[in-house]
């Protein structure tokens, strides 16, 4: 179905940082507060939607030169510019308004992320590193937005966490870019012009450096005295190994140009999704049963690790 392609529901995955703030805030055992959430959810998913029609619209003739984006609904015309945009319109709208009726503080968010993404589609995705920097903009006003829907203090790791992975993807994606337009940058240039800037050895630096200061801030953040108060314990950093093995399995898949994007590791790469789950599972038990988790260790060991 087209119009439900034009939606691209794989990209939807990205609108789950909503969740950081109702989860590490403590709230995920409040049904009002995960109600609200999820609903919110909905409604970012509807307005990210109404973005990518617009972009799509904005993009097609150079949808039309890259191997897969052309065959998008509107660059391969099943869709027309006039149906794309009404529909695009719509699933604004809609959104817009649901999320003012959740909360004024979450719509003023949303308007914020749909002006970014205007920006980002007319001119700044055209200006090379901040065309990434306003990607990862874009994830932390998810992740803002969700916490202001849970009522949960918007913790500076909670940016810093997010702006500094999001980089990672970001720049991960541009390599895959390059990646399926033969790895030439003069080449890859006419569907992207900032390709143009960026070569393979040059993204490779931007991934590794990123990499690294993500897993560094969640290092920090994870020992961090505020975690400890909070949670209970500073066991949150025992899922170091998963957090690495997670970012360098992404990293690997993308350099080997086995994947196309962010969007298709988190649903087809088996490895990295079973990383994913875990760390998922092993942070759920250590926010929630922090405390109990230490008592058992210790009744178990003789000594709780510290």
């Amino acid at each position: 179905m087209p119009y439900l392609q034009l939606m691209r529901p794989g990209q939807w995955t990205k609108n789950l940082f909503l969740l950081a703030g109702l989860v590490f805030g403590l709230k995920l055992a409040d049904w009002r507060s995960t109600e609200v959430v999820l609903l919110g959810l909905v409604c970012f998913c509807l307005v990210s939607s109404g973005v990518y029609v617009l972009n799509d619209i904005k993009d097609r003739a150079e949808d039309r030169l890259h191997p897969t984006k052309r065959n998008r609904p509107i660059a391969s015309g099943r869709v027309s510019v006039v149906q794309g945009a009404a529909f695009g319109i719509v699933l604004l709208a809609v959104g817009l308004a649901g999320g003012l009726w959740l909360s004024r503080g979450f719509f003023l968010v949303m308007v914020t992320y749909v002006l970014l993404q205007a920006a980002y589609t007319l001119r700044l995705k055209h200006v090379a590193v901040l065309d990434v920097i306003v990607i990862g903009l874009g994830f932390v006003l998810r992740a803002v937005a969700g916490a202001l829907l849970a009522q949960v203090v918007i913790s500076h790791w909670l940016v810093l966490c997010t702006f500094t992975l999001c980089l990672f993807l970001g720049f991960s994606k541009r390599r895959c870019e390059l990646n399926s337009l033969t790895g030439s940058a003069a080449g890859a240039s006419g569907h992207r012009r900032t390709l143009a800037a960026y070569t393979p050895e040059l993204l490779n630096h931007m991934t590794t450096l990123t990499a690294g200061v993500a897993v560094v801030s969640f290092m920090l953040y994870a020992t961090d005295q505020r975690t400890l108060n909070v949670f209970g314990t500073n066991y949150l950093v025992y899922t170091l190994p998963l957090v690495v093995y997670a970012i360098f399995r992404f990293a690997l898949l993308v350099e080997h140009g086995r994947v196309d994007g962010p969007t298709a590791v988190i649903l087809h790469d088996r490895p990295f999704q079973a990383a994913i789950g875990l760390w998922s599972l092993a942070a759920l038990l250590i926010v929630y049963w922090g405390p109990q988790l230490r008592q058992w260790l210790k009744a178990l060991l003789g000594h709780a690790p510290t």
